[in-house]
């Protein structure tokens, strides 16, 4: 496996280029110091990686020991996702961030062909196979949602890394099976979302953008109630779940505005007793929570 040097929060930017102040937003995020930046070729339409390269312009370049990590997409109006693709999903990424290799590339949400078809000769995995080879990317990674669909890519050996959202936080632990596998294969471990789409930030109703199983529901109340009784913030649990679990070597958390990324800092440094975090344990394996 190729190495991946991470930090242990990487900030996210699937909503930068929805932004009406995206430019403002952008250069923030490369100005921080919290942590290494994630985007992808799809992200409105490649206007994130555009804000992302319009900002490292006026910088002068990427900021000393900070790294952009991106994503291969499929064809927008075709939902191609060959070999071919993968290539000019990359010149895109490259293109629109000014920069002339990446150290990570995803394939990314690889919904529009089967397992079958991402593996085989003239396949987007063999592209990226091949594009590490040549040390246009540095390692090669699976970021997808379905934790089925990961675990099938993760267990082929072939990638650095692994990325799944909402499926390993302070309420749900889907993804371990699949984080534990990659961690014996040796690859680097990207768990995003650890606010589960916000549920364990904002108190929506949804969690991972979908409606909640009433089982999972009633979990996640029990857990708000802990949260009350040991006068713990749940964002910062949340976060500090993730940033704390053996499995994970970075926490991806979007980004969605200035004044949210200033807040970042408060809740890694938020104190949260352990003995909560044992609480929640003691709740016992939770639910299904109805993203898969």
């Amino acid at each position: 496996m190729k190495p991946i040097t991470t930090t242990p929060i990487t900030l996210g930017t699937s909503s930068l280029g929805e932004r009406p102040a995206g430019d403002t937003l952008a250069d923030a995020l490369l100005a921080s110091t919290l942590g290494n930046i994630d985007t992808s070729n799809m992200y409105a339409g490649g206007r994130s990686e555009a804000l992302l390269g319009a900002a490292i312009a006026r910088s002068g370049g990427v900021p000393p020991g900070l790294l952009i990590y991106s994503k291969a997409d499929r064809d927008i109006e075709t939902g191609v996702f060959d070999g071919d693709r993968v290539r000019r999903s990359l010149d895109e990424s490259l293109t629109r961030l000014g920069v002339d290799s990446l150290p990570l590339y995803h394939l990314h949400d690889p919904y529009t062909i089967s397992f079958e078809q991402a593996m085989a000769s003239g396949g987007p995995v063999e592209a990226l196979i091949a594009l590490r080879d040549e040390g246009v990317i540095g390692a090669i990674g699976i970021a997808s949602g379905t934790i089925a669909q990961v675990h099938d890519f993760v267990a082929t050996g072939v990638f650095d890394a692994v990325l799944s959202h909402n499926r390993l936080t302070l309420v749900d632990r889907t993804a371990e099976p699949t984080f534990r596998l990659a961690r014996e294969l040796e690859m680097t471990v990207f768990n995003a979302a650890p606010f589960g789409g916000g549920t364990l930030a904002n108190g929506s109703s949804d969690y991972g953008y979908r409606a909640m199983p009433p089982a999972f529901a009633q979990h996640v109340a029990v857990v708000r109630t802990l949260a009350d009784e040991w006068s713990v913030d749940l964002a910062a649990a949340a976060l500090q779940f993730s940033l704390r679990h053996p499995l994970v070597a970075t926490t991806v958390v979007g980004v969605s505005s200035v004044a949210r990324l200033e807040q970042l800092s408060g809740l890694r440094d938020a104190v949260v007793p352990a003995g909560f975090f044992e609480a929640i344990e003691a709740l016992g394996p939770p639910p299904a929570s109805g993203n898969d």
